[in-house]
């Protein structure tokens, strides 16, 4: 399927041409963020590999995986089925199953009360909300284990005059070739681009450079 040029209009083509400037505090100053959805948790087979933050992973230690918030942020979690609640850092990227919105350690999902369950409902506060509003944010059209596999995918992109690239990561123990596109100063604005590039066939995420 190509990809008609009338359904990506020029707000695509402006969008991606915001670059590294800062993004600007709402007025007021940075008011706390938050989000809600499904958490999984993941443990033995990942202990002791490394990160997207470049750490270790421990499997019995407070930390978490998350696609869009800054690596090294602070926050609390709570469990909305049983009320439970810990204060966690975000050190790697995911999950990358369905709509889950983050993957926990073991010894936090313990905290949490949800070990047995797999996956529970929670809220995310970020305890450093001034981190989150100077994030900067790019769409991902998937992250590969086969290097060939991105590269396809970059080239599908390019074929349609953006400039996709290629680049490797560590998320929750392995090396993924990720392809990436753009760079924005808001997840709203990545959002609304992502949305685009859906409805066209291409679907992406957003996930914080």
């Amino acid at each position: 399927m190509r990809l008609e040029r009338s359904v990506i209009p020029f707000l695509i083509l402006g969008t991606l041409l915001v670059t590294a400037g800062c993004a600007h505090a709402p007025r007021g100053g940075y008011p706390g963020w938050s989000q809600t959805g499904t958490a999984s948790w993941y443990g033995e087979e990942f202990h002791g590999k490394p990160t997207a933050s470049g750490e270790t992973y421990n499997m019995y230690g407070i930390s978490a995986a998350h696609n869009t918030l800054p690596l090294g942020t602070r926050c609390r979690v709570t469990n909305l089925d049983n009320g439970n609640t810990c204060v966690l850092t975000i050190n790697d990227r995911g999950p990358f199953v369905g709509a889950r919105i983050l993957d926990l350690s073991y010894g936090a999902a313990r905290r949490l009360g949800m070990v047995e369950t797999g996956l529970a409902r929670v809220r995310i506060d970020a305890l450093d909300a001034r981190a989150v509003y100077l994030a900067a944010y790019t769409l991902q059209f998937g992250a590969y284990r086969e290097k060939p596999n991105a590269l396809a995918m970059a080239q599908r992109l390019k074929a349609l005059n953006y400039d996709a690239s290629v680049e490797p990561g560590m998320a929750e123990g392995s090396l993924y070739y990720r392809v990436r596109l753009g760079r924005f100063s808001s997840f709203e604005q990545a959002k609304n681009v992502a949305s685009g590039f859906g409805q066209a066939g291409y679907p992406c995420i957003v996930t914080a450079l």
